[in-house]
């Protein structure tokens, strides 16, 4: 039965992406999860993580993102969270190539939803945003050799 739990807070800047990727890679790696689902766990939590980075914090660098990752029996269970500007119509948001940002193709809502067995998107104007995110996976008994 694995199980574990690892929060990370880091600052509102686009190096940090990075970090939240590797993170989710060696979780990945642990979890003896296929080198496609690392990748789209890796695409789905930096696209999370640069949502509250660009959007919530409107790219402003001394904020704060919260990343809190949990193995529970078979579900790896992703929160990225800010305490930015928030969503003023979250459905709209999740449509695809939907963006407040013409620089963006909008479909970081889209990759989350396809690559993750579940998305749950919740936020409130000048409160801040959370997604949470939930991959199963297949226990593997731990090896003894």
């Amino acid at each position: 039965m694995k199980s574990n739990q690892i929060t990370l807070t880091f600052s509102s800047i686009a190096e940090n992406v990075g970090i939240a990727r590797l993170l989710i890679a060696s979780i990945g790696g642990q979890l003896d999860l296929s080198l496609n689902d690392i990748e789209e766990l890796k695409v789905a939590v930096s696209e999370a993580v640069s949502n509250a980075i660009i959007h919530g914090y409107r790219s402003i660098p001394n904020n704060i993102v919260y990343l809190n990752l949990e193995i529970a029996n078979d579900t790896l269970i992703i929160v990225v969270k800010d305490e930015g500007c928030g969503i003023s119509n979250v459905e709209q948001a999740m449509q695809p190539a939907f963006s407040t940002d013409p620089e963006r193709m909008g479909l970081g809502f889209v990759f989350m939803q396809s690559f993750m067995d579940e998305l749950q998107v919740e936020s409130e104007l000048e409160v801040g945003t959370t997604v949470t995110m939930k991959k199963h996976f297949k226990q593997t008994p731990i090896s003894s050799h």
